[in-house]
């Protein structure tokens, strides 16, 4: 008897397969430190921890990462940088809103209105700093025939 598999798992285990290689190329330091960069005006005088504010970010670092990466098949197939964006631009939003709001929820951000506008832009610079970095790594791995 052989074993029936759906084609959606197929495709699964494959994008699990490809994220795991991707995951590869990238380190806990860069990440912290990226994190840090980006971050640390808005965290150095507030209270509550640290850690897991840093670990938040990393997750959401990693998924754009990832995103940017899924997405690199494009570029290698000839699109620019900017095309491809705007075909992950929903998906691109949901992570930068995300990570907003959870700096919302830790109460990171100051009260000011601005400081929220100029803290939401950093969001979206960190985000498509992993996005690009995902994009160049993935597209690196497509021109040497690696995925």
């Amino acid at each position: 008897m052989t074993v029936l598999t759906t084609f959606k798992e197929k495709r699964r285990e494959k994008q699990m397969k490809y994220e795991r290689k991707m995951l590869r190329e990238i380190s806990l330091e860069i990440l912290r430190t990226k994190v840090k960069d980006f971050f640390n005006p808005y965290l150095k005088h507030k209270r509550q921890p640290i850690t897991a504010i840093e670990e938040g970010c990393l997750d959401v670092a990693i998924e754009a990462y990832l995103l940017g990466a899924s997405y690199s098949k494009f570029g290698y197939h000839g699109e620019n940088v900017e095309k491809v964006k705007t075909r992950c631009h929903v998906e691109e939003k949901y992570l930068i809103d995300t990570l907003y709001d959870y700096f919302l929820y830790w109460g990171a951000i100051g009260e000011n209105d601005l400081i929220h506008e100029s803290f939401y832009m950093t969001c979206e610079a960190f985000i498509d700093y992993w996005w690009r970095e995902g994009f160049h790594k993935g597209e690196k791995r497509y021109r040497m025939r690696l995925h």
